[in-house]
């Protein structure tokens, strides 16, 4: 099984046309039949029906194409990073804290000691930018969730801490002198969610758990992935949140939001560094800078 004859047989099932797939791929009609019948001789299986008007995708041809999908996209990133790597750009994967309030702080910053370095931001959820990073198409990563992949080197390298954020209102407001006291009614009010997937949901589910609640016990108005979306929606009193304090920090020094803060052994969790077991120098390096800049100990060999 070659990737050629892959290539070939996922340009059929994506256009839907011997011919077709022979214009997008710039290959004869003949040459791509000849790697669909090769394919099907070595497989000892039939992976296309076909007549003169009709082609339909066997059980296992689909299945075979999206293996070939997987695994051309592993070919095109490896090819893409090996081109680029002459020119130094870092392909680089951050969950949603350090997308928007890490990476403003250290890429400036590190542009300047490095001008040859670039970098391409791909934002996702915590646990994506994992996955991510383990299939190869992430050079670098930044979590709010620790990893347990063995093909992953995971280093925590900012001490963050969440805080429930409130309206600016009167009765809030009387609420900040009671400290802890107050959370437990303010969980009562509408609340507004991260999904699963992001380690700040993480965060807040711990906190909960330490409260003795449920989330099917909250008043769950809304799941939104974007933090500024929870800021703007807090602010304007569709309910309450559970946020990373250095998210909020702009809205609450401008009086537009309230903070309380969680009680020790919630309230604080790490973001983390990701890199594979290979990195290359330009990411060890960017790694390496990004410790430093935090006051980050070195980790552990």
């Amino acid at each position: 099984m070659e990737l050629k004859q892959l290539r070939s047989f996922a340009a059929v099932v994506r256009y839907g046309s011997f011919t077709r797939a022979a214009e997008n791929t710039y290959l004869s009609q003949p040459t791509i039949s000849t790697h669909i019948r090769a394919l099907e001789e070595e497989l000892n299986t039939q992976l296309l029906l076909r007549d003169t008007k009709n082609l339909q995708v066997t059980p296992r041809g689909q299945e075979l194409y999206e293996c070939a999908c997987r695994m051309l996209e592993l070919q095109d990133n490896l090819l893409q990073r090996w081109r680029q790597s002459d020119q130094h750009i870092i392909q680089l994967g951050a969950s949603t804290i350090p997308s928007a309030y890490i990476l403003p702080e250290v890429l400036p910053r590190y542009g300047k000691e490095n001008p040859g370095s670039y970098f391409v931001v791909h934002q996702s959820d915590s646990r994506q930018v994992i996955e991510e990073v383990a299939g190869g198409l992430f050079d670098v990563g930044m979590s709010g969730m620790p990893c347990q992949e063995e093909s992953i080197r995971c280093e925590p390298f900012f001490r963050d801490r969440m805080v429930l954020i409130t309206p600016v209102s009167r009765r809030f407001l009387a609420m900040q002198s009671q400290g802890e006291q107050a959370l437990a009614e303010l969980l009562r009010e509408p609340i507004i969610l991260r999904e699963p997937g992001s380690g700040s949901q993480k965060s807040a589910d711990r906190f909960l758990a330490q409260m003795g609640l449920r989330e099917t016990e909250l008043r769950v108005t809304a799941r939104v992935n974007d933090q500024e979306s929870i800021k703007n929606l807090v602010s304007g009193g569709l309910g309450v949140s559970i946020v990373s304090e250095k998210a909020v920090r702009d809205f609450v020094a401008e009086k537009r939001l309230l903070a309380f803060p969680l009680p020790p052994g919630s309230a604080e969790r790490d973001l983390y560094l990701l890199l594979p077991r290979h990195a290359s120098a330009d990411s060890l390096r960017f790694c390496s800078f990004v410790r430093q800049f935090y006051g980050a100990s070195q980790p552990a060999e």
